[in-house]
């Protein structure tokens, strides 16, 4: 007896089936996870540089906004990257 997720999986791959992936894609793929974990470690070692200094100084509306920020660019960044990748996997 299959599940509930088997089957809508059986269901979705009949609709839209996926198409292998070239050794040219994986790497190009790899390239960009590798890139946007860089990008994102670089702006989260930033803003938690000035998360420290805004917590020293006691000034908690600027902690807020900056854990916003760092929130805000951590989705901006993944956004991105999923973008791209979607471009390399349609062969754009």
């Amino acid at each position: 007896m299959k599940s509930a997720y088997e089957l809508a999986m059986e269901r979705l791959a009949k609709q839209a089936p996926s198409a292998p992936l070239t050794a040219d894609q994986k790497s190009q793929l790899a390239e960009l996870d590798s890139l946007y974990r860089a990008k994102t470690a670089e702006r989260e070692i930033f803003l938690k540089g000035e998360l420290a200094k805004a917590a020293e100084k006691g000034d908690y509306e600027a902690l807020a906004q900056l854990e916003k920020q760092l929130s805000t660019e951590r989705r901006s960044l993944a956004a991105e990257c999923e973008e791209k990748k979607e471009r390399v996997r349609a062969g754009r």
